[in-house]
């Protein structure tokens, strides 16, 4: 990040040097792509600070790349996918275990990134960041694809989908908050001596964000989750960011003669989630797309799948925008991301949630009425999978509602919504 950016003024400010902290698996930095393509475009100098796995991702899109540590699908495949599926909460929690242990690099990553900037987007897993700018003297803001304010209104997303009453649920959320930075104190607390800031409790910093008026943008669609009566007007839910388009792609030859050799697939993928046995799960689609008589499109993803048949078409990579238009229905892990892939393309779906936000996300579209119900990935079958296709693809209902939450979709812009937040924070 050499030098000033060049160009006009962005939204209502001047222009800056951004840094978007994005730490997870590819689910969690694509979004950020599409936001940063925005601010690049209001001439905003944007560097995305991720994990090299993600550089090529990054570059492509044209923007400035800083690496941080960790291999995400290395560490997430190594911890989670020998264990098999586990409680969400579980999850959650070696999840961030996953994170913690890799706390310092992490954040001595980030001060390096941060040093040339003006301003820092953290996203939920690179809340350290929010350290390094208060170290710096920089504004920050949240940047997040699921909520994470506590409210009365649902219980914590990365925890539970069953409402534990507006009191605990509003409890439960600010001690999940809480307990989930203890495994990061040591290395918070050696980042801020060397910031020659003092020693501070996770909770009575959480507190003083709180108390603060520390903004946070949502990436979501309010049509799909509502804001809370409850939460700050400085957390603003602004609708979704989409990843950028990558401007060099073009469909494979046997992925475009697939398509048009019959009627539309549907999809199956998993992202990024962990498999301990990929063989068995391939067999099981496998058979379920053979009960169903469908076509399908099956992503290999992180779990390596890898389903034969005549019309089982395998393939990775292929960008969701492009892909699921042209699906008949998309069957997927319920990830933030992909659920809203799903929505924006106006198709049924057929989550099959396991981990953190996941069964959140499912849920969500149980109540959009675009799917005829999630199916947990430790009750997943054959049988199940094969039922859940044929009612998705035979009921007109699912699409036509589905069709109608993409026309709402169309109408939002997320990435513009950070804009204003953006100028506010930067004045001060």
């Amino acid at each position: 990040m050499d030098g000033q950016p060049d160009g006009s003024p962005g939204y209502g400010g001047t222009l800056m040097r951004i840094v978007i902290m994005a730490v997870g698996s590819r689910g969690d930095v694509a979004p950020y792509t599409g936001l940063g393509v925005r601010l690049l475009q209001e001439g905003h100098q944007v560097t995305l600070a991720t994990h090299a796995l993600f550089e090529p991702l990054v570059r492509s899109r044209g923007l400035d790349f800083h690496r941080l540590p960790l291999d995400t699908r290395e560490e997430l495949t190594a911890r989670l996918a020998a264990r098999g599926p586990r409680s969400p909460l579980r999850v959650t929690l070696a999840v961030n275990q996953v994170v913690a242990d890799h706390a310092r690099p992490l954040a001595d990553a980030m001060l390096a990134a941060a040093r040339e900037a003006d301003a820092l987007l953290l996203t939920p897993a690179g809340w350290i960041g929010g350290h390094v700018a208060e170290g710096l003297g920089r504004p920050s803001m949240g940047v997040y694809l699921q909520p994470m304010t506590p409210t009365r209104a649902f219980p914590p997303a990365t925890v539970t989908t069953r409402s534990l009453g507006g009191w605990a649920n509003r409890r439960a959320a600010v001690a999940l908050r809480t307990l989930g930075q203890q495994p990061f104190r040591q290395a918070v607390d050696g980042l801020r001596h060397d910031l020659g800031l003092p020693p501070v409790r996770p909770g009575a910093w959480l507190a003083r964000l709180d108390a603060g008026r520390w903004p946070i943008c949502y990436g979501y669609s309010p049509a799909v989750v509502p804001p809370p009566a409850d939460w700050p007007r400085w957390h603003r839910t602004v609708g979704y960011w989409w990843p950028a388009p990558d401007p060099a792609y073009t469909p494979a030859p046997e992925l475009a003669d697939f398509l048009a050799a019959g009627p539309p697939p549907v999809y199956l993928g998993f992202g990024s989630l962990p498999m301990a046995d990929r063989d068995a799960l391939s067999a099981l689609i496998r058979a379920a797309l053979r009960t169903s008589g469908h076509r399908a499109v099956v992503n290999t993803g992180w779990a390596g799948l890898h389903p034969m048949g005549d019309d089982i078409l395998t393939v990775s990579e292929v960008p969701h925008d492009w892909l699921f238009p042209r699906t008949a229905a998309v069957v997927h892990h319920a990830g933030a991301g992909t659920t809203a892939a799903g929505l924006r393309a106006g198709v049924p779906a057929v989550p099959v949630p396991c981990m953190v936000d996941q069964p959140f996300w499912a849920r969500r579209l149980e109540r959009l009425g675009v799917t005829p119900g999630a199916i947990p990935f430790r009750r997943l079958s054959a049988d199940r999978l094969a039922a859940a296709l044929t009612e998705a693809t035979a009921n007109p209902g699912y699409r036509e509602r589905a069709a109608g939450v993409a026309a709402r979709l169309a109408h939002e812009d997320g990435a513009a919504g950070v804009l204003p937040v953006l100028a506010e924070l930067t004045r001060g």
